[in-house]
């Protein structure tokens, strides 16, 4: 049986990680939560305080944070070769914006779409200094390409992939032609077409393919 227990929900940033345990290949076991009730229940609230998915147990080890989980499994399953190796100057790519994603990016969207302003003369003291500014220094992200670590795919597009895919189709991120390119191409792999069709499945109740 496997060590590997993911906690998540169809309809949250589980679809991150999830999509990163089929890109591992290892088997795991999947444990959905529903909002409300099982997420706030205290047999999970011991796994994650937050009371919040996705979240990843690995024997004794627990990991929460979308990011966290993908960078954790990269490192866990090194033969995957889903993140440059210590050493590698390409880890500083891979560290750089996997880490955006999670900070200056999250920032920037969740602004706009709760339609948050940042006072004017103010910008300095927010981590993503403008939304257009993010997605300014987002865009360098994909240039050369035609990954993040330029010709290894990595657990960083994992993130920086679904991120430009939720924000692009729910529109909290403008539609740039290298954004959409970027996240179309990454999400016709094998990997993330399987997660999708699993958390598909399940929001309409019917059996996992």
């Amino acid at each position: 049986m496997s060590d590997l227990l993911f906690y998540t929900h169809p309809q949250s940033r589980g679809r991150i990680a999830h999509w990163m345990l089929e890109e591992v290949g290892e088997p795991y076991r999947t444990v959905w939560l529903d909002y409300g009730s099982t997420m706030k229940a205290p047999e999970y609230l011991a796994v994650n305080p937050m009371g919040k998915v996705p979240a990843l147990r690995d024997g004794d080890t627990v990991v929460s944070e979308s990011a966290a989980i993908c960078a954790y499994l990269a490192d866990r399953f090194p033969q995957r070769r889903l993140a440059p190796p210590p050493g590698d100057p390409a880890r500083a790519a891979y560290y750089r914006w996997m880490f955006f994603v999670a900070g200056p990016l999250e920032m920037a969207t969740t602004a706009r779409a709760l339609g948050w302003q940042v006072p004017e003369g103010r910008s300095r003291m927010v981590g993503f200094g403008s939304y257009v500014e993010a997605l300014d220094a987002l865009e360098t992200a994909l240039h050369p390409g035609p990954y993040v670590c330029g010709e290894q795919f990595s657990a960083a597009d994992v993130v920086l992939g679904s991120a430009l895919g939720w924000g692009l189709m729910f529109g909290t991120i403008d539609k740039r032609p290298s954004f959409e390119a970027y996240a179309a191409r990454l999400q016709q792999r094998q990997a993330a077409l399987r997660a999708n069709a699993l958390n598909e499945a399940w929001l309409k109740g019917g059996p996992s393919p």
